[in-house]
């Protein structure tokens, strides 16, 4: 890997930086930093596309929503999930039509709404009647999807907790949505990120044929499922190919909806982008308390990994060393205690590992520049330079 440029964004993203080379990147560069390959999310979405060929990507904005990863993304055709007006102005500047795009965040602010369909979004994903009433309010005439809970199992990050209703009570919601002057367009759901298991998805797609099956019954077919994301970046532990999803997802399409099948959404994020970064953080101390090995690094749950709290997401880590492996607690820069990192099930790293060496967190493009706070501590936030 290469670095071409460049457009280091940060708080304050200068529109460009000098070339530099590898053999200078460490005295150049920022650290921590995440360095981000379009090229590789673009190949991403194109297997995606082509596992899936009947299916429209919907590229999770949320993930990471860097321009020059959603102007790349737009140029092949892809579509947007946005979750706010901002999200929405992001996707709308990376010159992506508005019929692109979908609103799936099922709870949301009411001026948010207006500001979205204000901005050419029609479609919604809501889950319960004051969100439909709510919706009616601020974009009249929008088409929405219920979206319907699952049970998240063989995921990593699990998500249904807070969204998604029993698909039987999707029925209620979407014949209601006729008499709001809204437009009943489908379901949706979600099976957890970093989804392990291709199987997953068979229980809620025929979940959601019977609420096509009984909205028809009512006179209103429904056009459109929206698959979600969960689609898996490579961490520890290993996954399935891709083209493992694809096969169940179209049986489980086939014997669901036979040769009439709706309009397919997908809302991938981590799937398109999570192998496209890789977190560089840089050793600023190393500890022994408690009988344990602490390695402090110049990143943390603070600065973009999150994601590791409770350990769900292990990244697979990398260094210049090639000595022997051992055990260590990872620690953030930080003064709070939270700021820890693989405590129950330590992390592997080499014995010689030393003050100012580089730790590189991979498979980390997703929600960690994202994620990362605005100056907690007075650690900026985490940069972003785009690599090839």
């Amino acid at each position: 890997m290469s670095i071409i440029t460049e457009e280091i964004q940060g708080p304050h993203p200068e529109p460009w930086a000098p070339l530099v080379t590898p053999s200078d990147r460490r005295h150049h560069l920022p650290s921590p930093r995440l360095e981000l390959d379009v090229s590789i999310a673009v190949e991403r979405f194109r297997r995606l596309s082509a596992v899936l060929p009947d299916a429209r990507i919907r590229y999770a904005v949320k993930a990471n929503p860097h321009p020059a990863l959603l102007r790349a993304l737009a140029a092949e055709g892809c579509g947007f999930d946005v979750a706010s007006p901002a999200e929405a102005g992001a996707a709308m500047s990376a010159r992506v039509p508005t019929d692109h795009l979908i609103h799936s965040n099922p709870v949301a602010r009411r001026d948010h709404l207006r500001l979205c369909g204000a901005l050419g979004v029609k479609r919604f994903v809501v889950d319960s009647l004051a969100e439909l009433e709510k919706l009616a309010d601020a974009v009249p005439g929008a088409e929405v999807l219920i979206r319907i809970g699952t049970s998240g199992k063989g995921s990593d990050w699990p998500l249904s907790r807070k969204f998604g209703v029993p698909a039987p009570d999707a029925v209620p919601l979407l014949v209601a949505a006729v008499g709001l002057d809204l437009v009943p367009a489908g379901v949706a759901f979600h099976v957890g990120s970093q989804q392990r298991d291709p199987n997953a998805w068979t229980v809620p797609i025929a979940a959601a044929g019977e609420v096509f099956a009984a909205l028809a019954r009512y006179g209103f077919p429904l056009t459109v499922l929206d698959l979600g994301g969960g689609f898996p970046a490579d961490h520890v532990g290993g996954v399935p190919a891709l083209g493992a999803y694809g096969r169940v997802i179209d049986e489980a399409l086939t014997a669901t909806f036979g040769g009439r099948r709706p309009e397919i959404l997908l809302e991938p994020g981590r799937g398109i982008v999570g192998d496209a970064g890789t977190l560089v953080s840089r050793v600023i101390g190393i500890v022994h308390r408690g009988g344990r090995r602490w390695v402090h690094l110049d990143a943390g749950v603070f600065t973009g990994l999150v994601e590791t709290l409770e350990e769900a997401i292990r990244y697979r880590l990398e260094t210049d060393r090639p000595g022997p492996l051992g055990p260590c607690v990872l620690a953030g820069p930080t003064c709070d205690s939270a700021d820890v990192l693989y405590e129950k099930v330590p992390a592997q790293l080499p014995i010689d590992l030393a003050e100012g060496d580089e730790v590189r967190f991979l498979s980390a493009g997703a929600y960690t520049s994202c994620y990362s706070t605005v100056g907690f501590n007075g650690f900026e936030p985490l940069p972003t330079v785009l690599v090839r």
